[in-house]
């Protein structure tokens, strides 16, 4: 394992620790990410001792600042490119009714039985006669070789003293594409209550990291089996199931949910895309309806979708500002693209559409395109092509029309100025007049044209300009 140790700032700490009469060992992520032979900038170093006092000697000797974190009884320092966290070996027993655990010193096998996860229990020795030398007392690697997601004791013990490890097994089972050993599940499923206990902020970190996972489906059906998604993400679960009315079902919007996820995953990284993929189709089951002679309807979903991002964004703790404005945006006009590819694509609707979506029309498309779950290939081949031909009429319009982000080129301003009134209904009678008049293709986006499009429509409710066009 020596040749995974190569960076000088090992052998460094080593040699201190040695000075110190004091063991160490780099343990968690960083151990796990070698056998995974993904790199790591994160290093988590475990002193048999005080954590913090060997952190602020290493500073010294490494010249680098440390920041130190009593409350977690932790400190961190950067040096050239690693980022490396220091603590001293614990040993935790928890209250049934808490998150806080009672802490005390303890040995490097006091420690490695209180890590979430087998795979997260190796560690590394950096002292100099053992440097080098793994550890690993539960197997770590033999589950990294079955992809397994395993606790090293008794999986009801660690979820209950930790719940939100439950969370992270499932985000990990997602991240890397493992199983979560059937013991482990089992404790989920007892324990997942317990996830109450622990802050929003905490859980919808993890959600996030399952959100971005190469395939978040996996995550999301481990938490919907277990019951944690409807203790943390109630509207979610709200999406599964068909009902049928003589004979005739609706799809399932939970799974089809995470298809279009799954797809849009496939393409871009964007956690706020995935999250549109996610809320598409949220107001679904406040909307169904079951229309004799037709069938399943689920009109207005996109409209109480939108409506409904900013109170699920509250919920979650996730971000109130342009984030979730850009998620609201994009639910609200999910299926403007599908309804155009269906059928003859006007100019005016093209225009419309840029109008609306603005610079996030790529991100609309997109989430449109991953939205195509039919299984009927025929259909899916018909859409996605049509799909390209909307592509195609937008950007023909848009370098026509100079919509998108636009702004009328007659402005509330120029009416006051132009007929001597004040601001009020007629001159937003008069704006919308123009903007519908652009959009339409009655008269072009030009100011010229727009001002003696004013004109005439000023005349028509008996206003005269006083001032000449500009």
């Amino acid at each position: 394992m020596k040749q995974h140790l190569q960076h000088p700032v090992f052998k460094k700490l080593g040699q201190l620790a040695d000075e110190l009469d004091t063991e160490i060992y780099v343990i968690g992520g960083f151990v796990r990410d070698i056998f995974l032979e993904r790199s790591s900038k994160d290093i988590d170093i475990l002193v048999i001792g005080n954590g913090i006092t060997f952190a602020e000697k290493a500073g010294t000797k490494l010249k680098t600042q440390v920041a130190v974190f009593k409350n977690f009884g932790t400190a961190m320092l950067r040096h050239r490119d690693l980022e490396i966290e220091f603590v001293g070996a614990r040993k935790e027993s928890y209250r049934a009714d808490s998150r806080k655990p009672l802490v005390e010193d303890g040995t490097l096998q006091d420690d490695q039985k209180r890590r979430d996860f087998t795979i997260n229990a190796m560690a590394l020795s950096l002292n100099g006669k053992t440097f080098g030398e793994l550890l690993d007392p539960f197997k770590g690697i033999e589950d990294l070789e079955s992809k397994l997601i395993r606790t090293p004791l008794n999986p009801n013990e660690t979820f209950s003293d930790d719940p939100l490890r439950m969370m992270r097994a499932v985000r990990f089972a997602s991240q890397l594409g493992f199983k979560i050993d059937q013991i482990a599940i089992e404790a989920i499923n007892k324990n997942a209550e317990r996830i109450k206990i622990v802050s929003k902020e905490r859980i919808t970190d993890e959600l996030n990291k399952i959100i971005l996972s190469p395939k978040p489906s996996v995550g999301f059906n481990y938490l919907f089996d277990t019951g944690l998604l409807k203790l943390v993400f109630p509207q979610m679960v709200d999406l599964y199931g068909v009902e049928y009315i003589n004979g005739r079902g609706h799809k399932d919007n939970f799974y089809h949910t995470l298809e279009v996820l799954d797809n849009i995953a496939e393409i871009t990284g964007d956690l706020w895309l995935r999250w549109s993929a996610i809320l598409h189709d949220i107001a679904k089951p406040a909307t169904r309806r079951f229309e004799p002679g037709h069938g399943w309807t689920f009109h207005g979903h996109e409209d109480k979708g939108a409506r409904m991002v900013p109170k699920i964004f509250a919920q979650l703790k996730l971000p109130l500002n342009e984030k979730m404005k850009f998620v609201q945006k994009l639910v609200q006009l999910h299926l403007r693209p599908i309804v155009l590819a269906q059928e003859i694509v006007t100019d005016s609707a093209v225009r419309r559409l840029l109008f609306d979506a603005g610079d996030d029309i790529e991100s609309l498309m997109l989430l449109c395109h991953a939205d195509v779950t039919t299984k009927n290939d025929y259909k899916k081949k018909k859409y996605r092509q049509n799909f390209e031909l909307v592509k195609q009429k937008l950007k023909d319009v848009e370098e026509r029309d100079k919509i998108r982000n636009w702004q009328p080129p007659v402005t509330g301003e120029d009416i006051m100025e132009t007929f001597g009134i004040p601001a009020g209904r007629e001159v937003g009678m008069i704006k919308n007049q123009i903007r519908e008049a652009i959009l339409e293709g009655e008269i072009k986006n030009s100011r010229e044209e727009a001002f003696h499009f004013m004109i005439k429509k000023a005349k028509e409710i008996g206003l005269k300009p006083i001032v000449n066009f500009k």
